[in-house]
Order: structure tokens, then sequence, then C-alpha cells
């Protein structure tokens, strides 16, 4: 969707900014623009939008005292500049289109939910992306609402002690060294660099939500046959070691 040399316009309405000569990509943004004011000519219903936010909710936290998981948290989403929460792992893509000026609203995130990887290549988020305009608007009006309570006062944090499959793991301290050595067959599928093309990113995960991922997997709440296979013998100090070797690496 972006192109080297167009600044990202704040509202469908907002005068774009060019700074070399993309006439056609001016043309698609154009038709992109009409088709996006068209769906915000509409109001969004927020009920509505908690239904289509499921799809979410495995990732990113929102409301009062939402942490950070797999993804950032929610909380003051409206206005924020991408990439910008401290202690997050995010994409060096994500964090290079913050620094140049992408701000998150209803028009930017709904340009980004439609299609994430083509709104920013190289982001780590796996999500294909919501093609319904209608969704688009009512989960935007959904997390308008819930995003404005306060998230944790160390969003960073994990939860602590819970009765939950893996909290014996998620209690360990894990060694990144002994991790790197288990992680040759995982980097096989995933890649290293934390690119999500094909199969998911799991660098800079944090540990609590892998360590969750990995056992169910290896109680098969989770279905992947393939990944079933890999954590079925894989005991508490050993996944805690491979949640430390990937949460410590950088997405690139």
């Amino acid at each position: 969707m972006r192109r080297p040399g167009l600044q990202y316009p704040a509202s469908p309405d907002a005068p774009k900014t060019f700074t070399g000569g993309f006439t056609r990509t001016v043309g698609v943004l154009v038709l992109c623009l009409s088709a996006t004011g068209s769906a915000f000519a509409q109001e969004g219903d927020p009920k509505r939008g908690e239904q289509v936010y499921k799809a979410c909710k495995a990732c990113h936290q929102v409301g009062a005292g939402a942490r950070n998981g797999v993804g950032p948290h929610l909380d003051g989403l409206f206005e924020r500049t991408a990439g910008a929460i401290e202690g997050f792992k995010y994409s060096s893509a994500m964090k290079k289109l913050g620094a140049e000026g992408l701000v998150w609203n209803e028009f930017t995130l709904d340009q980004y939910l439609e299609k994430p990887r083509a709104y920013v290549p190289g982001t780590r988020m796996s999500y294909l992306g919501m093609g319904d305009s209608r969704d688009r608007t009512d989960v935007i009006a959904y997390l308008k609402a819930l995003s404005q309570e306060a998230p944790a006062e160390d969003p960073t944090k994990a939860n602590g002690d819970r009765p939950e499959i893996g909290s014996v793991a998620m209690q360990l301290e894990g060694d990144p060294e002994y991790g790197e050595y288990l992680s040759s067959e995982c980097v096989t599928c995933h890649q290293i660099s934390g690119r999500a093309d094909g199969i998911p990113s799991i660098i800079g995960w944090p540990k609590e939500p892998f360590i969750r991922a990995l056992f169910d997997y290896k109680t098969n709440v989770r279905s992947h046959q393939v990944m079933q296979n890999m954590t079925v013998n894989l005991g508490n100090e050993e996944i805690a070691a491979l949640a430390a070797y990937f949460g410590s690496l950088d997405p690139q």
C-alpha cells in the first residue's frame, strides 16, 4: 500500500504529501481512500465489534490493566505512533514507519487491518487480514471505546501465578543458550529474522504466551500435527529455555 516518498495521510480527507513522482500510486491511493471513506460513512457497532475482536484476542489485550502479549496492548491506541510502546519487540519495519510518521487512527487502522503485510511489509503480525469493511469499522468502534482504559502499570510484566497448564515452566528461568541449542528444528520453518511470510513469527515473543502456546500444542488444545509432534516430548526446562532464547531475539 505504501510506497517510498508517500507520507501517510491522517484521514481520508487529509491532504496527501508526495516527495516523488508516483502517478500510478496516486491513482491506487485515491481508490483506496474513496473505498475507506465509504466504510467510515457508516457508524461502527462496538457490540458487533466485540465479536469480531475475538480473532485478535489471542495476541492483543485491550481495556483496564491490559498487558503486552504476542502483540502490543491496545490501550491508548488512537493517535499512538506506530511501533512506540517501550519494551515491546516490534519489527524494524514497524519502527521505521513509526519514525516516518505513521500514527494509528480510524483511517490507518482500517488500512492495516485489511492487509497487514501489504500496509507494513515486514510486520511480524501473522494475521492475513480482515476483508470485510463492516467488520473493520465495527472492531475499530469497539477498540475506540475499550482503548481509553489505562494499561497495566508494567505492561511488559507477566500476570504471575495462575492455575494453567504450563505454569511450572513459566516460573522457571530459562537458559537462552540451551534454547538456542534446541532451536535448530524450529528455525527450519520459523524465520530467525522475525518475518511472518507464510508461517507465524515467534521472534521476540514474551515468555508467558510463548510457553502457553507450546503447551497448547503439547496437550492437543491446538491441532497442528507437526507442532504436536515437536512438543510432545519437551519438558518444562526445555520449553522455558526455548522461550528464553526466542524471547531474547529482536525482529529484523
